[in-house]
């Protein structure tokens, strides 16, 4: 990204388009609960990822400024693993908050293993597209600073998981707080690899090593 683009434009598009994530997908949680097929090969991209598309094409920077490139991509996937061996323990620590016990029975329905792992790299895409991708580089565009660009995409990520937490998996309040403590967590941590890698691989592998263990321990 170059400077030739003005700040304030950028400052609007990624305000415009954080706000209204926020708000359509609340309802969304709030308004409907359809298959997880459905939701992420379809709802999602529609919902996540036209609108953003949209805004890079407006702003002109271009889609490598989301990071889609292969510049940097095994420092990136080696900082993914790295702290993805943390965000296990942050699954382990989840499920023992909800049962009080550590229960291992897995939690991924009647759809076969594969079939989950793919939907997890899928829901990844356009999670971290959508906050690391754009919402983050666009502030740190704006803010030239990263650490404050990411504790605000951390708070914004955390809020679009409040209606999931609470409406979609019933967690208690104590629940509910430890487990978005776990997602800004998470959100810092993926935030750091873009920071310092600008490739979002990194960013989606680690989403992927960060939910599986909810996945199956929630």
């Amino acid at each position: 990204m170059t400077a030739k683009v003005s700040k304030i434009r950028v400052l609007k598009y990624v305000t415009i388009y954080a706000t209204y994530l926020i708000i359509v997908w609340a309802f969304y949680r709030f308004l409907f609960r359809l298959p997880d097929e459905i939701e992420e090969l379809v709802i999602k991209p529609i919902v996540w990822l036209i609108p953003l598309f949209y805004f890079v094409k407006k702003e002109g920077f271009g889609i490598s400024s989301l990071g889609f490139t292969f510049k940097n991509i095994f420092p990136a996937i080696y900082l993914a693993i790295g702290l993805g061996a943390v965000f296990v323990m942050e699954g382990v620590l989840t499920n023992f908050v909800k049962y009080g016990k550590l229960n291992f029975g897995a939690n991924i329905g009647s759809m076969p293993l594969i079939m989950s792992f793919g939907l997890s790299f899928i829901t990844a895409f356009s999670e971290e597209s959508a906050f690391r991708g754009y919402i983050f580089s666009r502030l740190s565009f704006v803010l030239k600073n990263e650490w404050s660009a990411n504790i605000i995409q951390a708070l914004l990520w955390t809020g679009i998981h409040v209606p999931i937490a609470f409406f979609i998996w019933g967690y208690t309040l104590p629940q509910g707080i430890v487990y978005l403590s776990l997602t800004a967590i998470f959100g810092l941590g993926s935030a750091f690899i873009f920071g310092r890698t600008k490739n979002i691989f990194g960013s989606i592998f680690l989403h992927v090593l960060w939910e599986w263990p909810i996945i199956l321990f929630r």
